[in-house]
């Protein structure tokens, strides 16, 4: 088995719950470290319980009892001792199980790469989270504006200029940077939130896929199209945050930060 394959096996018994969080199933785990009795798998969990609470963590929130159903003789079920364990559990039980099984050096090497991702996510500033969504939005933004090429836009500063107007009650690009006191110099997109970034990413998608699937033709039916759909997106705000997007606060610009990613890019 290469460690590829033995991946899918450890991601084909991953469980998530309704909010989000994953887990696994010890007794579905156990074949996967090269375990064939749950009395010798039992006593590795328990080596990992007490690492856990070494640590100063509740073994309680990464160990939880539960019970499964096994086939016994003539068709039969019983309940078996079984536990949740968290990604933190399973590593722990992957490091106190035996080493020189290939199957345990797969396991240990997944959950620690896991855990490593999960740790620099959990790092991440709320620039670097702007960033990722701003990064995107620019994509987005060039897809928007072969759609509205394709519909026969010309002018384009005033079909961007709709969009605003349309998420922004009314109020232009120009109109809105003054109000958020945002310099000449800086782009509205750096210095506003995540909200407000999801918000413009949002109608940039759904306005090309308006475009698109109405097949507009026309410069001045694209124009009403942008202004619709983001005045759609701006209802849906009020809506769900009884917020309007001109009142959210202005935020650091990142401005440096999409320019070094630029040239990273270009640097490749």
């Amino acid at each position: 088995m290469d460690y590829d394959s033995y991946v899918s096996g450890l991601e084909g018994i991953r469980r998530v719950t309704s909010d989000g969080v994953e887990y696994w199933h010890a007794r579905e785990l156990m074949p996967l470290l090269d375990y064939t009795k749950w009395a010798n798998f039992k006593s590795v969990i328990e080596k990992a319980r007490n690492a856990c609470e070494s640590a100063k963590f509740s073994s309680a929130n990464h160990f939880a009892d539960t019970g499964k159903m096994v086939m016994i003789g003539s068709g039969a079920q019983r309940e078996a001792e079984d536990l949740y364990l968290t990604r933190y559990a399973c590593y722990l039980i992957a490091m106190n199980s035996d080493g020189s099984k290939q199957e345990v050096g797969f396991a240990m090497t997944y959950f620690a790469v896991q855990a490593r991702r999960q740790e620099v996510m959990e790092q991440l500033t709320e620039a670097d989270h702007r960033l990722e969504i701003r990064l995107r939005l620019m994509g987005n933004n060039r897809r928007l504006s072969g759609a509205a090429k394709k519909a026969g836009v010309k002018r384009f500063p005033l079909f961007q200029d709709a969009g605003y107007r349309g998420l922004y009650g009314g109020v232009g690009l120009a109109e809105i940077k003054a109000k958020k006191k945002i310099p000449p110099s800086e782009e509205l997109l750096d210095n506003v939130s995540r909200l407000e970034l999801s918000a413009h990413d949002f109608r940039a998608t759904l306005t090309e896929e308006r475009l698109n699937r109405d097949q507009v033709k026309t410069e001045d039916r694209a124009i009403a199209t942008h202004q619709g759909v983001g005045r759609e997106v701006r209802e849906v705000m009020m809506r769900e945050n009884g917020v309007r997007p001109e009142n959210l606060p202005t935020e650091p610009s990142i401005k440096r930060l999409v320019q070094k990613h630029r040239r990273a890019i270009r640097g490749k």
